[in-house]
C-alpha cells in the first residue's frame, strides 16, 4: 500500500502556487518576494522533505497534531475502507453513522467520569465556536439569560473564527476585523518568564489568579458564563502555569457558578503525558474542545466534550440546538480517529510520553541552560520551548522589543533541519509523540547549532538610531 514516488515539477507547483494558491496565517508579501512557498512533498516517521530534496525533522508536529508520526498505513487504510462502505453522511436530520458514535463512546472513556457525551466539527477553531454558542444556550435554559460573557487570557489561542480570535486573546489578530466581539474579557496570562520575571512563583500564580476573580467581580457574577483556557498556552510561546494555578482557576469557577472550559486542542490526545491536559493538572472542566491529535492530523475532525449536567439540561428543557456543520461527525474522519486512539493505545505513547520521552525532552533542552543566549528552558511532556535573551540572567530582548531574535534562529534551524516555530523570542517544539531518545539528541542539537550561529547577527543588531 506504499504510494509510489511522483517526481514534482517544483518550479511550476511554485509559479501555481503564487498565481492561485494564498497559505494561510502568511505575509503574501513576504512569500512573493520569496518565490513561492516551500514545498513540502513526503513525509516518514517524525521527518518531512521538502522538493529539493532537504529532509526536515518535524519538531512541529506538522502543526502541533502528528502525534503518531506520517506514513501510517493502518490510517490510510481505515479511510479507504470507510469510504468504500460509507464515504460521507450527515448527522442532521435525526440520523448519525457507526463511526461517529463508536468514536464518541472512545472518547468519552478517555474524558472519563462526568464528560460523558461529544459533538463534532472539523476543527479547533469550530471546536471553540461550539463552545461559545453550547454555554450561552446553555445559560438561557438554565433562566439565566444575563450569563453571555467569557473570561480568558491575554496572548491566549482558541482559533482564526471570529470567535475564536474573540475567545483568544491575541492583540494584533484582534486588529484585523475589529474584534473581539462583545461579550469577551481578558486577563493576565500565567507567564512567569515574561510577566512575572524574578518573582516569587507563588506569589505570581496567586496574582495571577487575582485576576481572574478580579475580572469576575467587575462584570458581575451573574453575568459570567465561563473562563476559557488551554492547560498550557500552545500557539502563545509554550506558557506553563505555575504550580496550583488551575486548581485554584477550578475553585473559583466552582464559587462563583461560572462553567469551566479546557481548550485541549493542542494538549490533548497525550502531548501532556495524559490523554488530556486537565487530567495532568487534576481539574474537572466541563466542556473540553479538542483536535489535532485527535486524527493525529490525516484528516480534520474536531470535537466538544460536554458534561452530564449540561447535557441533562438539553435533554429536560427540549428544542433545538440550532448548530452543527456539513461534516459534524464525518464517518471517515472519524474512522481514522477510532485507529489513531487504537495506535496510541497499542504503542503505550501517551504513557512513554508521561515515563520516558517526556523527562528526556525537558533534560536535552535543559542542557541548553549554558547557552549565552537562552534565558530559560521549559517543557512538559513533548511540549517546550527556548526563551532567547540579550542578557544572560534577564529577560531582555533583542533591540529591547520581543520579536528581533525569534525569527533568525527560526530560520536557521529550518536551514538545518529542524522545523520549529518562533513565538516572538522563544523557539518552541512539538514533535510527534514517536519520537526516540536519539531522536530529541538530535533535535536540540540542531537547537544549539543554530543558537551559536545566530549569536553573531544578533550581537550585531542595533537599533535603527544607531545603525
Amino acid at each position: 500500500m506504499t504510494a509510489p514516488l511522483r517526481n514534482h515539477d517544483i518550479a511550476e507547483l511554485k509559479r501555481l502556487d503564487l498565481a492561485h494558491h494564498l497559505p494561510a496565517q502568511a505575509d503574501h508579501k513576504v512569500i512573493a518576494e520569496q518565490g513561492g512557498s516551500r514545498i513540502i512533498t513526503r513525509a516518514k516517521g517524525i521527518y518531512i522533505q521538502d522538493g529539493e530534496g532537504h529532509q526536515i525533522l518535524d519538531g512541529m508536529a506538522g502543526l502541533w497534531c502528528v502525534n503518531v508520526g506520517y506514513g501510517r498505513e493502518e490510517l490510510a487504510k481505515a479511510a479507504y475502507d470507510q469510504m468504500l462502505e460509507l464515504p460521507y453522511y450527515n448527522t442532521f436530520f435525526k440520523t448519525a453513522t457507526p463511526p461517529p458514535i463508536e468514536l464518541a463512546a472512545k472518547i468519552a472513556q478517555k474524558m472519563g467520569g462526568h464528560l460523558s457525551h461529544v459533538f463534532y466539527n472539523s476543527s479547533g477553531s469550530e471546536a471553540n465556536d461550539t463552545v461559545f454558542r453550547l454555554v450561552r444556550h446553555f445559560w438561557k435554559l438554565k433562566g439565566e439569560p444575563s450569563r453571555t460573557v467569557f473570561i480568558s487570557r491575554w496572548n491566549a489561542y482558541h482559533g482564526s473564527t471570529v470567535a475564536g480570535v474573540s475567545l483568544g486573546g491575541m492583540k494584533h489578530m484582534h486588529k484585523q476585523g475589529d474584534l473581539p466581539i462583545a461579550g469577551v474579557e481578558h486577563v493576565m496570562q500565567p507567564y512567569p518568564f515574561g510577566d512575572g520575571f524574578g518573582e516569587d512563583p507563588a506569589a505570581f500564580r496567586d496574582r495571577a489568579v487575582q485576576a481572574i476573580e478580579d475580572k469576575i467581580l467587575e462584570v458581575g457574577p451573574e453575568n459570567v458564563a465561563a473562563f476559557i483556557g488551554e492547560p498550557v498556552q500552545g500557539a502563545g510561546g509554550v506558557i506553563i502555569p505555575p504550580d496550583g494555578y488551575w486548581p485554584a482557576v477550578e475553585a473559583l469557577c466552582r464559587k462563583y457558578g461560572i462553567l469551566l472550559v479546557c481548550d485541549e486542542v493542542i494538549c490533548g490526545f497525550g502531548r501532556l503525558g495524559q490523554w488530556f491536559g486537565h487530567q495532568h493538572y487534576g481539574i474537572k472542566p466541563d466542556l473540553i474542545a479538542m483536535a489535532k491529535g485527535l486524527s493525529s492530523g490525516y484528516l480534520p475532525i474536531s470535537a466538544v466534550g460536554v458534561a452530564d449536567h449540561i447535557v441533562a439540561e438539553l435533554r429536560e428543557k427540549g428544542g433545538d440546538f440550532i448548530h452543527g456543520f456539513t461534516y459534524s461527525g464525518h464517518p471517515t474522519a472519524a474512522a481514522v480517529a477510532l485507529k489513531n486512539i487504537e495506535i496510541m493505545e497499542r504503542e503505550g505513547l501517551v504513557e512513554r510520553t508521561r515515563d520516558e520521552t517526556g523527562p528526556y525532552l525537558a533534560q536535552a533542552l535543559a542542557g541548553l541552560n549554558d547557552h549565552p543566549l537562552v534565558g530559560e528552558t521549559r517543557s512538559l511532556g513533548l511540549i517546550g520551548a527556548v526563551e532567547i535573551v540579550r542578557e544572560k540572567g534577564t529577560n531582555h530582548r533583542f533591540l529591547d522589543k520581543e520579536g528581533e531574535a525569534g525569527p533568525i534562529v527560526r530560520d536557521l534551524c529550518i536551514k538545518n533541519g529542524l522545523m520549529v516555530r518562533a513565538i516572538r523570542d522563544s523557539i518552541v517544539c512539538c514533535p510527534p509523540l514517536i519520537i526516540t531518545k536519539a531522536q530529541i539528541d538530535e533535535l536540540v542539537g540542531i537547537i544549539r547549532k543554530s543558537l551559536d550561529e545566530a549569536e553573531p547577527v544578533l550581537r550585531a543588531l542595533k537599533p535603527k538610531a544607531e545603525a
